[in-house]
């Protein structure tokens, strides 16, 4: 019996009919991904992170059997501790390296925004107020060398 001829009978023996449903139901992020280089920096310090555990844990099994293993597997471990430490601080620099140079995502009503509105038409202001001056400078001077501006001659 195939898979049509089965359905027939399901429908025809009074069964009722279970609707399908999808096999993957896609939801939406409730955060929003992390950029790739930070990533790649957290998965390399969970790998490392979770080798340094490993190593740690054959180093007490050995030394509880008297292996011969163990004194090296402890020296690997504190190495490997120094590692998993640099491993953390680098996904640690990466952060702060990739929100320094990308920037903080920031709300219409970020405090910082306004700052930098206010600075930003401070700046358009005062330079507008320097070309005014300039500009007034600019036809003073030119009205002064003008033809009425000759010294009286004397007699």
């Amino acid at each position: 019996m195939d898979t049509e001829e089965r359905r027939g009978a399901a429908s025809a023996a009074g069964g009722t009919r279970i609707p399908r449903q999808p096999l993957w139901v896609e939801e939406p992020a409730v955060r929003r991904r992390m950029p790739d280089p930070i990533r790649t920096a957290a998965v390399r310090a969970v790998l490392v992170i979770s080798l340094t555990i490993i190593q740690a844990m054959v180093a007490l099994l050995s030394t509880m059997t008297g292996s011969w293993l163990a004194f090296p597997m402890m020296l690997s471990s504190v190495g490997s501790t120094v590692v998993a430490t640099w491993a953390v601080l680098d996904v640690w620099v990466t952060r702060q390296v990739w929100n320094q140079r990308h920037g903080v995502v920031s709300v219409p009503s970020s405090s910082a925004r306004q700052l930098r509105r206010e600075r930003r038409a401070a700046r358009r202001a005062a330079r507008a107020a320097e070309r005014e001056a300039a500009r007034i400078r600019r036809r003073g001077a030119s009205s002064l060398s003008g033809a009425g501006a000759r010294a009286p001659v004397r007699s």
